[in-house]
């Protein structure tokens, strides 16, 4: 992979909005990480750098998950209207849905029907999807729990007022899992989901987490009794996950209470990112139904969960506690080698080779520069270990490793990737 050198931005104004040099929208810019423009109004166009960093991320939280119980499943972006209005998003949400018409209703010059029950609509989010995937065949008890998760792409027409970069897009992913369960597992699942959540944000490098309680909202489906079981479930099982929480009365999900978790970054700014809700309300909607152990057919109890939130917003809070200086594993590229003269390109990119199958993300840089502006355009860019190459190091087979806080060593190039890959390698929390 060839290194460019990249324009340091230094402006505090983007389209209109004053930001400071460590908002993300800047550190996007600086960093090659991403931008937005006006034809695409509420989305992200990711460049390599920031698709790295993207992937990281979504890969590290699917091996937590997997290692916690889950199946990643993968369902439809467009469904009738219909199935909407049977879960009740449609009267909570059709105002920031995106209708497309069926096919069949397009005729031409004709207008579209926004009224239409088989209009297709973008999902807003991925829960009714995976009761459909747990819906098709009657299950037994014995199969609960059944856990399904889903880095779900969803659309949302927002306020163009309400944009922020990455903190508030029209199109995002989130880091979806739902549980289908009996009541006597809620608890289980509860302190499956928290053990989790404090395990990647402690990897991620945030210590400080507060929750709260988040109950019925005025505007809400199922009745008062499913409601009350509900609220006193999950008030149980975050007492026995070891959880002290606020109560945010009236703030819970349309079809069920939730426990949200805040988390606070290097400034103190406290981000609500991770959530668990439990639903009695969507399984019965939707028709979902398991054999329980008297032989008869139940409804199972749903719960909602997200380590991340949006996958867009949580890099946003990521790249602004960090101020651009992303933790090694972390880093789109993890290592720049520089060779300090054209004689010594050869090595550098077999240099370059040996750690790239190695796993480790690395970039060359042989451009016909001085080492001084190499080093410079390496710590632009937030690449935090370098590698420089030169004579010696070509004639004995070694690299001479920089690290970004200023600790420097030189090592056989073997013995270098058994150090780097340990030094980069995923956090084990």
């Amino acid at each position: 992979m060839a290194f460019t050198a990249l324009r340091v931005l230094s402006a505090s104004h983007q389209h209109g909005v004053i930001v400071n040099e460590i908002d993300h929208r800047i550190l996007g810019s600086k960093l090659d990480l991403f931008h937005q423009q006006q034809e695409g109004p509420g989305m992200v166009f990711w460049h390599p750098r920031g698709w790295a960093l993207y992937r990281v991320l979504e890969d590290y939280v699917r091996a937590r998950m997997r290692r916690a119980g889950f199946r990643e499943i993968r369902t439809p972006q467009r469904l009738a209207r219909s199935l909407w209005e049977r879960s009740g998003h449609w009267d909570k949400f059709g105002a920031q849905m995106y209708a497309l018409p069926g096919r069949s209703s397009i005729e031409p010059s004709t207008d579209v029907d926004h009224n239409d029950a088989q209009a297709l609509c973008l999902k807003p989010m991925s829960c009714p999807c995976h009761v459909q995937v747990f819906n098709q065949r009657i299950r037994s008890y014995r199969e609960l729990p059944i856990r399904y998760s889903e880095f779900g792409a969803c659309h949302r027409d927002e306020p163009s007022g309400s944009l922020e970069g990455l903190k508030r897009t029209r199109a995002f992913v989130q880091d979806d899992a739902h549980v289908f369960c009996t009541e006597s597992q809620i608890e289980q699942e509860v302190a499956r989901f928290c053990e989790l959540l404090r395990a990647v944000y402690a990897a991620l490098g945030f210590l400080s987490i507060t929750v709260a309680l988040a109950t019925r909202p005025a505007q809400r489906a199922g009745e008062d009794i499913a409601w009350d079981r509900a609220e006193a479930s999950l008030a149980a099982a975050a007492r026995a996950a070891g959880l002290q929480f606020d109560i945010l009365q009236g703030e819970g999900a349309f079809y069920g209470p939730k426990l949200e978790f805040q988390l606070a970054d290097s400034r103190g700014r406290k981000w609500q990112c991770g959530t668990i809700q439990l639903d009695f309300v969507l399984p019965e909607r939707l028709g979902a139904q398991f054999v329980n152990d008297e032989n008869v057919r139940d409804t199972p109890v749903m719960v909602h969960h997200a380590v991340l939130g949006s996958m867009e917003r949580f890099i946003a809070i990521l790249l602004e506690h960090y101020e651009g200086r992303l933790p090694v594993w972390l880093a789109p590229e993890q290592i720049v080698v520089a060779n300090i003269s054209d004689a010594h390109a050869p090595y550098a990119i077999r240099a370059v080779q040996v750690l790239t199958n190695a796993g480790l993300r690395v970039v060359a840089d042989c451009r016909a520069e001085r080492l001084e502006r190499k080093i410079i355009d390496a710590r632009g860019l937030q690449i935090p270990l370098m590698i420089v190459v030169g004579a010696r190091d070509e004639r004995d087979g070694t690299v001479s490793i920089r690290k970004r806080n200023g600790d420097q060593l030189t090592l056989p190039l073997q013995e270098a990737v058994t150090s780097l890959s340990r030094e980069a390698g995923w956090p084990e929390r």
